[in-house]
């Protein structure tokens, strides 16, 4: 068991982990939380060395990935930086990189009949307003759980709020800020049902979001 207290904080900087190898030829990881050794809920950041590949497998309640680096590729297409991808139980593949990638993976987290497989390119998804200057883009939601890319432009607050079913946050780039620490790009937090903050940036920054799932 890796992280699997939900009740509590988690922040972890994975640009300061090692990684370590999976049971794929090529294929390394950071796990940041894990149910069990090869099987159950893992959320992990995944690495491919060019030409590594798995071998065609399912995934007991679901995969979500998001493409933080390079093209990540299976025989439906191939996806770049900034795909976010949901593939639903039932649904398999035999994933692999050409040139090489770094990807963002959730592992058997999807809730009871939560079926959509998402495919989309944020590079080419139009944003939406959000609170303040804040921009949005919505990547999927499904009963109380909902998940987006939010862009802070620099200098931007956000009043404080409550997490009703938790928040998790990965900062794609800049840096996000509230009264507890500073969390730079890779910075990876999992925050509890009903905590609080007061979040705010300095610089231009970029995260995924996942509110409503703990």
């Amino acid at each position: 068991m890796l992280n699997m207290d939900f009740s509590q904080k988690i922040v972890i900087d994975t640009e300061q982990q090692s990684w370590q190898a999976s049971p794929a030829n090529g294929v390394w990881r950071k796990p940041l939380a894990r149910e069990d050794a090869e099987q159950g809920h893992a959320t992990s950041i995944v690495r491919y060395d060019a030409g590594a590949s798995f071998a065609s497998h399912e995934h007991p309640k679901g995969e979500e990935i998001l493409v933080l680096e390079g093209v990540f590729s299976d025989e439906s297409g191939d996806y770049g930086p900034g795909y976010y991808l949901r593939n639903p139980e039932g649904f398999s593949h035999a994933p692999f990189s050409k040139n090489g990638c770094i990807i963002l993976v959730k592992l058997h987290q999807f809730k009871e009949g939560d079926t959509q497989h998402v495919q989309i390119d944020s590079q080419n998804t139009q944003w939406l307003q959000g609170n303040g200057n804040l921009k949005v883009m919505p990547l999927h939601s499904f009963a109380t759980e909902s998940t987006a890319l939010v862009h802070w432009p620099a200098g931007e607050r956000f009043q404080q709020h409550v997490h009703a079913g938790g928040e998790e946050i990965y900062v794609i780039s800049g840096e996000f800020i509230d009264e507890q620490g500073r969390y730079p790009a890779g910075s990876w937090i999992r925050s509890p049902h009903m905590s609080r903050h007061n979040p705010y940036v300095e610089q231009d920054t970029l995260i995924l979001v996942k509110v409503g799932h703990l």
